[in-house]
């Protein structure tokens, strides 16, 4: 069977729409990524996943530790959950999260949370929390040339230089209510970006690339080196999904994080360092025929975030051939779909789908079918499925 024929056959008993995970597909894709590591630890990143009982299966394979979350709030409730070293990726001003955690001997122990700025320091031990807090330190890992004329990666932290990062890092150490304990550096400019692209594009891309990894490797080093006279730094994180193999060769670096390698979305397709097998997928049904060559699904419209583009709407993926109409794209309650495949669609028949992103599908749909060869294993709960919408 292909894997239309087998997708279809093991989720016969089910209703469309509904969400997929190819648990031999993410099996692949975590053994691809832990190679890519060479012996360094990934930390998942949650906010790729968005389900707790794929977090715990992520968690229990060889050459996977910790959880990077992306709130406070999630930090918390997957710690309660049993869940342990968990490093909130992002800043947070939520004084009731913050109450929480340093209210709770196990959380404060098992929770870092993000810092990079003397106002964060301010916000944390103006509550007068009973427990210590630990904190990671963020530092902002763009390229930046041409005298400041010219920047890529994400816009982070203020924090770029190593003198920066140790004024702030001696601002903390006279802190009673606060810890050093982690520096994180995402290159998002790298590890975001493919760089299997055609064309002059696809070159200034790759030029970019190499020069930002070599800026990257003495800058961040020497930000570490700077650190490390002041604290005792636990761990070292950066990276992505798609820089996993650079980022772990700088000696600085001790952890790698990545998420969306697990899922393989559409846009980890082009990057040439490595292939994946995609892993999460949805079933759309098709409700009408409004022409011979054009099948209409419920549904559609789940864009990813991020700049707004054709690039961030799902892929019609399964049959092969399939696009959208250039007028109406992906749809809010239905999504036209033309090609050669449409015409051979009939009512009631599936269109499988991939997002653009990774965990951001699993706030469209309360549970996932875990799919072990031509059959459903398992179903369960997302985020979404458990009540929890953090963001």
């Amino acid at each position: 069977m292909d894997d239309r024929q087998r997708l279809d056959q093991a989720t016969a008993h089910l209703e469309p729409p509904f969400a997929v995970l190819d648990m031999d597909a993410l099996r692949s894709n975590a053994a691809t990524m832990v190679r890519r590591a060479r012996g360094k630890p990934i930390r998942v990143a949650s906010k790729s996943i968005r389900c707790r009982a794929v977090l715990e299966r992520i968690l229990a394979m060889d050459g996977v530790s910790g959880v990077m979350a992306f709130t406070l709030p999630e930090a918390l409730w997957l710690v309660s959950t049993g869940l342990r070293d968990v490093l909130v990726a992002y800043p947070t001003a939520d004084r009731t999260a913050l109450r929480a955690l340093g209210s709770d001997e196990v959380a404060a122990r098992e929770i870092t949370v993000m810092v990079d700025s003397p106002e964060h320091l301010d916000l944390i031990e103006s509550l007068r929390l009973p427990h210590r807090i630990r904190v990671c330190l963020d530092i902002d890992a763009g390229f930046v040339t041409l005298g400041g004329a010219f920047r890529a990666g994400a816009l982070r932290s203020p924090i770029r230089e190593p003198e920066q990062a140790a004024e702030i890092a001696a601002h903390i150490a006279k802190r009673p209510g606060v810890r050093l304990t982690g520096l994180m550096a995402y290159e998002a400019q790298i590890a975001g970006m493919g760089d299997d692209v055609p064309g002059p594009y696809g070159r200034a891309v790759r030029w970019m690339q190499e020069r930002s990894r070599r800026e990257l490797i003495v800058r961040r080093g020497r930000i570490v080196q700077a650190l490390r006279q002041v604290a005792d730094l636990e761990f070292v994180n950066g990276g992505g999904t798609g820089s996993i193999e650079k980022t772990v060769a700088e000696r600085a670096i001790t952890e790698v994080a990545a998420g969306s390698g697990f899922f393989h979305p559409r846009l980890f397709d082009f990057y040439r360092g490595f292939t994946g097998r995609p892993a999460a997928l949805f079933a759309l049904p098709v409700v009408r025929k409004p022409a011979p060559d054009v099948a209409t699904v419920l549904g559609g419209g789940y864009p990813a975030s991020g700049a707004p583009g054709p690039t961030r709407l799902p892929q019609p993926y399964l049959p092969a051939g399939l696009r959208y109409h250039s007028d109406e794209g992906a749809g809010e309650v239905q999504t036209p779909l033309l090609g050669e495949a449409a015409a051979d669609l009939r009512l009631g028949d599936r269109v499988w789908f991939r997002h653009a992103k990774a965990g951001e599908l699993c706030e469209r749909f309360a549970a996932l079918h875990l799919v072990e060869g031509d059959r459903v294993a398992e179903e369960v709960p997302t985020y979404r499925g458990e009540g929890r919408t953090f963001l």
